[in-house]
């Protein structure tokens, strides 16, 4: 019966040492260890080039070898035939390699030697099962059951906020996935900012991350799964990805990022509809080896649905179908008591802070700004999604395919802060404006 690579893909992670045997022109042989290797596809292996040895040296000499992994659950050895095909210095694949392998590196301490100079492509020609003690592994259960629920559960939402809603606790239920965020592409700027969070003391609803940093950036731009199960200590991509409150008035405020303070493994897919990247969905845990390649592979169907159900109630609230409010639309008659709220916009950066602390900033910040103003100047609180898009002192992109998910983030954001102003959707395309307090509206220059 031939073997298949799939079939012992967790071998490949590396929670075992793999060796390469290499043969010189002359014949004479080296044996290394290998520190990466990465499942391509059933006839392809991708192996991590760091130094330039005695392997790097007979490869070019001569193309063929022979990869030896065990399995971590059996200790089932396979022995791999392959061929040197060539080296790939940049890209999504050499991207993916680096970002595991810093993981790897901070496992051991040696982030100074582990430096990924290439991923090596090699074709895979025979595979063997070498005879060993190994002890038969426990029927796994399929994760295909699972992954039906969820595309189930996700596909029955009927609002944006409501898909976005159910994403965690469903991937909580028939996952057990206890830590995660899901971020959306703010192209205008190149950044990601979070829509929700699980499992964590605050939900960083609003958190940046720029494109390229840590494992969240570099999934988002190279538009490939970035999966690391080897972080005993925290390394260069976790911190890249932490940040901390900006001072009230500092001139690039910014919400704290969630996540977990150690880590053991992390996994990014990226949300992208027909080849164009719309955001991130990424998960991490504190135990070691936590995600697989399967549910890496699950991950990655879910965001893709999530993003095409995401971008199917986008277009919705988008639509330039959607009805147009009448001219004249009552003004509300809602009490407003208490002491005023004190609303500061810096108009260079559209950013808001409530009372001093701050809010948000860039379109959502412009969004809320425009919305205050309508209330406070004829009590206004009836607006149409449609009127924001056409609005050009907005600033939205002409094709604005996000608008949507930028109000669930000022949405949530009012919620989280709880200062007496609520977004609520008011029907097809329009939206609800509830303010409780009377409003010290302030606007400034730059901030």
């Amino acid at each position: 019966m031939s073997l298949h690579l799939s079939a012992f893909r967790d071998a490949l992670d590396g929670i075992l040492p793999s060796a390469i045997a290499t043969t010189s022109a002359s014949g004479e042989v080296n044996v290394s260890y290998l520190s990466d290797i990465l499942y391509l596809d059933e006839s392809h292996l991708a192996l991590s080039f760091q130094f330039f040895n005695k392997t790097r040296q007979n490869i070019l000499e001569n193309p063929y070898a022979q990869v030896l992994v065990l399995h971590p659950g059996s200790s089932e050895k396979y022995r791999i035939s392959v061929q040197y095909l060539r080296t790939e210095t940049h890209g999504p694949l050499f991207e993916r390699m680096r970002a595991k392998l810093a993981g790897i590196a901070s496992h051991h301490g040696m982030a100074e030697v582990f430096q990924l100079r290439g991923a090596d492509i090699y074709r895979v020609i025979a595979i063997e099962k070498v005879n060993s003690a190994a002890r038969p592994l426990p029927a796994q259960p399929s994760l295909m059951p699972a992954l039906r629920r969820v595309q189930d559960t996700l596909s029955r939402c009927r609002s944006g906020d409501a898909l976005i809603s159910a994403l965690f606790p469903t991937l909580a239920r028939e996952l057990g996935i206890e830590h995660g965020m899901v971020l959306a592409l703010d192209r205008g700027s190149g950044r990601l900012y979070t829509l929700a969070s699980h499992g964590y003391a605050t939900s960083g609803v609003g958190s940046e991350v720029a494109l390229g940093d840590g494992v969240i950036g570099v999934c988002a731009e190279v538009s490939a799964p970035i999966r690391i199960n080897h972080m005993l200590h925290e390394n260069a991509y976790t911190r890249a990805i932490r940040r901390t409150a900006g001072d009230a008035y500092d001139l690039a405020p910014e919400i704290p990022l969630p996540g977990l303070i150690d880590p053991q493994s992390q996994l990014a897919v990226p949300i992208a509809i027909g080849g164009t990247l719309k955001g991130v969905l990424f998960v991490e845990s504190p135990r070691n080896h936590a995600f697989t390649y399967e549910i890496e592979d699950a991950l990655s169907v879910i965001g893709l649905s999530f993003g095409a159900l995401l971008m199917q109630f986008q277009d919705g609230d988008c639509s330039e179908f959607d009805a147009d409010l009448p001219e004249e639309t009552p003004p509300c008659d809602c009490p407003v008591s208490g002491s005023a709220l004190r609303v500061r916009y810096y108009s260079g950066t559209a950013t808001v802070f409530l009372n001093d602390d701050y809010l948000i900033k860039g379109v959502a910040g412009a969004i809320l700004w425009k919305l205050l103003r309508e209330f406070a100047a004829n009590g206004r609180t009836r607006f149409s999604s449609r009127e924001l898009r056409l609005d050009p002192q907005l600033g939205l992109p002409h094709l604005s395919d996000n608008l949507a998910t930028r109000l669930i983030l000022l949405k949530r954001r009012l919620e989280e802060r709880d200062n007496g102003i609520r977004l609520t959707q008011g029907g097809r395309g329009q939206l609800l404006l509830e303010v409780l307090h009377p409003l010290d509206l302030i606007e400034a220059g730059a901030a």
